[in-house]
């Protein structure tokens, strides 16, 4: 591939916090582009906020991405040619503020005086009328150079035109959207701290980085026609820009939100999924197979990844769905892969070669690793018979004479009470539910003859008596 034509994605979070499953969602696409097209993946911290910024949460990025898997091609810890991948740490390269000078020498940009605003009161004064134009870019030089030489520090705007139109074509979406300028914002582009803002800063470290397609989250598309003036005005190429599709509440009302919901990677991680499994959801959240395909490893992504399979219509976050695939990639680990996980999660005197023998029995009905207690708890003490459990007593005398009588084995158990049913013309299903209860004290449970098998005869027949 000619390298003019490289394809160059990035991810860029902010270290503000825990990795939102929104986030790694856009990772995970950028990383499939790059590598199914022979390209880079590029990592970028964007920390200019620096009163936003938690400690630590840098390096949490890092490990978090690693641990699915998605490591970088260029970026923090890597390097590469276009470094700086810090964006604080670029400031000092003067890039940004030379991109600044120049729009405010070509009359692009404005220097504005204005005390910065939080987000609470811009929101407040737009519940009565929204401004698009700031005041001081209506400055004179005059006053411009009085208000300097008082000390002030100024910040500078785009000098948004009036009149004009703009429009790109959703890389995503495959839709063409248009704006007219007159409702676009003065941005802010850099701060009188000297720090870029991020509709600077993301034209400048793109194209310093040669970034040829950027995947963003769909709450950023407001503000791409800020950035395409910038681009325009700079004389910079515009990369192919896409926005992905909004993640939804469970209920599917609104968007994903942490206030009722947990978006974190790093919790999901902790709850006890499997990386492969919560990467294989956050894949088919906004992106679908030709061929409905719903197991994937990394890999087998990267190779059928195909950007015509992006969908418009906003997912649904189905817990139900990430269970589902934790369950499925739980069955692909061996049973001593799963013991390494577990064992710290029994009583310490449970025997490890016991553990080891209900590892098999669990892991077909397994989500989690958690999931072991409840379905094997029973293996290992007598369960706790709630009142209403509706064990048939009329059934237990004859089971108990028949399991009496068997030998101790899978064959020998399931011939007697198979035989035992024909004999009486039980009907089979209410029959071994009753055992079942009588056993567990729970409807599921791992097979239950082999189960059984593990808990011993006499305790078997002990907990049956106990219910007569």
């Amino acid at each position: 591939m000619d390298s003019t034509h490289v394809v160059r994605t990035r991810f860029a979070p902010s270290p503000t916090g825990s990795l939102h499953i929104g986030g790694l969602r856009t990772a995970a696409y950028a990383y499939a582009l790059a590598r199914h097209s022979d390209g880079k993946f590029i990592l970028r911290i964007e920390d200019t906020d620096q009163k936003r910024e938690v400690a630590g949460s840098t390096e949490q990025i890092y490990s978090t991405l690693r641990a699915f898997g998605l490591d970088w091609d260029e970026g923090p810890e890597v390097g590469g040619d276009f470094g700086p991948y810090i964006q604080s740490e670029r400031v000092s390269l003067g890039s940004y503020k030379k991109a600044a000078e120049k729009l405010l020498q070509e009359g692009r940009a404005f220097y504005c005086f204005c005390k910065p605003k939080s987000k609470e009161e811009i929101k407040s004064e737009r519940q009565f009328k929204i401004e698009f134009r700031d005041p001081c870019r209506h400055l004179t030089p005059e006053e411009i150079e009085a208000k300097i030489t008082a000390g002030e520090k100024p910040a500078i705007r785009l000098k948004t035109p009036d009149g004009e139109t703009i429009s790109y074509t959703d890389y995503v979406l495959g839709k063409t959207t248009t704006w007219k300028t007159d409702i676009v914002d003065d941005a802010m582009l850099l701060k009188s701290d000297g720090f870029p803002t991020y509709h600077l800063a993301v034209v400048v470290d793109d194209t310093e980085m040669k970034i040829t397609h950027v995947l963003r989250g769909h709450d950023w598309q407001p503000s791409t026609p800020i950035h395409l003036l910038v681009y325009k005005f700079l004389g910079l190429p515009v990369p192919e820009i896409g926005h992905l599709t909004d993640i939804l509440n469970p209920d599917g009302k609104g968007k994903l939100s942490k206030r009722n919901n947990n978006v974190s990677c790093e919790q999901y991680l902790a709850d006890g999924y499997l990386p492969e499994a919560i990467l294989n959801f956050v894949l088919l959240l906004g992106w679908a197979p030709k061929d409905n395909q719903d197991l994937f490893t990394l890999s087998e992504f990267v190779e059928k990844f195909d950007p015509k399979g992006f969908q418009k219509s906003n997912p649904r976050f189905d817990i139900a769905k990430l269970d589902w695939l934790n369950g499925q990639f739980l069955k692909r680990q061996s049973d001593e892969e799963i013991f390494s996980h577990v064992k710290s999660l029994f009583d310490p005197q449970i025997p490890a070669e016991k553990i080891k023998q209900v590892i098999p029995l669990a892991k077909e009905r397994m989500h989690r690793y958690g999931d072991i207690l409840s379905l094997t708890g029973f293996i290992f003490s007598t369960p706790q018979y709630p009142a209403d459990l509706g064990i048939n007593k009329d059934y237990l005398p004859d089971i108990i004479n028949s399991l009496s009588t068997s030998d101790w084995d899978k064959v020998s158990i399931e011939t007697s009470l198979n035989e035992l049913t024909k004999a009486k013309n039980y009907n089979r299903s209410d029959f071994f539910m009753t055992l079942r209860l009588a056993v567990a004290g729970q409807k599921v449970t791992p097979p239950l003859t082999e189960s059984m098998i593990i808990i011993g005869k006499d305790e078997i027949i002990s907990r049956l008596k106990s219910l007569t």
